[in-house]
C-alpha cells in the first residue's frame, strides 16, 4: 500500500495523479496481457479443434486400415484355399496320368516281351532248320 504525503489541501496531489497513473498504466497493461492471452487462448482453442478433427480422420483411416488389412487376409486366406484345392486337383490328375502312361508303356514292355521270346523261337526254328538243310546237304555229299 503506498502512503501519500499530507498537505494543508489533504493528500499531494501529484503523488496521487503519479499513483493513478501508475495504477491506470499498470491495469492497462494487464487489460493488454489479458487480450493478448485471450487472442492466444482462442488460436490455442481454433488448433485444439483442428487436432481433434486430425485425430477423428486419423481414428477413421486407422479403422479403415484395419478393415482392409481383414479383408486382404480373408481375400489371401481364401485364394490360398483356392490354389492349394487346385494343387491338389492337379496332383491327382497327373499322378492318374502317370498311372495311366506307366499301364500303357508296362502293356508295351510285356507286348514287347512276348514278341521278342516269340521271334527267338521263331528264329530258333529257322536255324534249326537251317541245320538241319545243311546237314542233309552234308549227307548227299558224302553218299
Amino acid at each position: 500500500m503506498e502512503k501519500f504525503t499530507i498537505t494543508d489541501k489533504g493528500y499531494s496531489v501529484p503523488e496521487v495523479n503519479k499513483f493513478i497513473d501508475n495504477v491506470i498504466s499498470h491495469t492497462e497493461s494487464m487489460l493488454d496481457k489479458m487480450k493478448k492471452q485471450q487472442k492466444e487462448i482462442e488460436i490455442m482453442k481454433k488448433e485444439l479443434d483442428n487436432y481433434k478433427k486430425v485425430e477423428q480422420e486419423l481414428k477413421g483411416a486407422l479403422f479403415k486400415a484395419e478393415q482392409s488389412s481383414t479383408d486382404i487376409k480373408k481375400q489371401a486366406y481364401d485364394e490360398k484355399n483356392v490354389i492349394i484345392e487346385e494343387a491338389r486337383r492337379n496332383a491327382s490328375r497327373i499322378v492318374n496320368e502317370a498311372l495311366l502312361r506307366a499301364e500303357k508303356i508296362e502293356l508295351r514292355a510285356d507286348t514287347l516281351e512276348r514278341n521278342m521270346r516269340i521271334f527267338k523261337k521263331k528264329l530258333k526254328l529257322v536255324v534249326e532248320q537251317q541245320l538241319s538243310v545243311i546237314d542233309e546237304i552234308e549227307e548227299l555229299e558224302l553218299k
